[in-house]
């Protein structure tokens, strides 16, 4: 059974995630103020959190932090009544995979859980699929219905890294750094570029797309559409 960790001071909503956690067959552990959020996830080591931003005692982004600095790689979904990009962006370079903004629905961060923890249990594979492409990666190689689709060096590190990051928000930074690096002359702009000519490649319409998401002023999130 694996353990969802809630850590979130309103009591009715931490009690209506974890009645709904348990049903759906999760081990579920809670937490009403930071410190015993922090406490509890780097003794109990959970498969996921769900993490407000809010918090007494210390808040959800120094969590995030010190979980993260702990070598810690759970996934963690932010939940947060704020809107600005500016407090996203900072939740998500902190360590957070997702954020999910209040009012939500219960069913989508369900979902959106265990998509993650199905996701986790298949990093480090060497072949990925998704829609009708297949990427194989020990020979650098994206096919569709076996025909090769050819894709520059940095178009393929692009969708590697998507693929592996799969279902995670991801800032522009995020993504130069770990296709790009930062020594190189290039900046974010770069990566709006290379997006485009692999949807261009992978979409079926690039305009309406359904497998690279753009998530705005953040980045982007690869995630095909059931």
């Amino acid at each position: 059974m694996e353990t969802i960790l809630i850590i979130e001071d309103d009591s009715s909503m931490l009690r209506g995630l974890k009645d709904n956690f348990e049903y759906a067959g999760y081990n579920v552990l809670f937490a009403a103020d930071g410190e015993a959020g922090l406490n509890t996830a780097l003794d109990a080591k959970p498969n996921l959190i769900i993490l407000d931003i809010m918090l007494p005692k210390i808040n959800g982004y120094e969590i995030c932090r010190l979980i993260r600095k702990e070598k810690l790689d759970m996934p963690i979904i932010m939940l947060t009544a704020k809107g600005e990009e500016s407090d996203i962006i900072l939740g998500l370079n902190l360590g957070a995979d997702d954020y999910v903004t209040k009012p939500f629905s219960i069913k989508e961060l369900l979902a959106r859980s265990a998509a993650f923890l199905r996701r986790r249990k298949e990093q480090g594979k060497d072949t990925y699929q998704f829609a009708d492409f297949t990427l194989d990666i020990p020979a650098r190689k994206l096919s569709k219905k076996g025909n090769e689709i050819k894709l520059s060096p940095k178009e393929f590190a692009l969708l590697e890294y998507f693929l592996r990051m799969q279902g995670r928000a991801l800032t522009r930074d995020e993504i130069l750094n770990a296709v790009w690096g930062y020594s190189c002359f290039v900046t974010t702009r770069s990566v709006d570029r290379f997006v485009t000519t692999l949807r261009n490649k992978i979409e079926p319409d690039c305009h309406k797309p359904t497998l690279i998401h753009t998530i705005r002023q953040i980045g982007y999130k690869f995630e095909p559409v059931v």
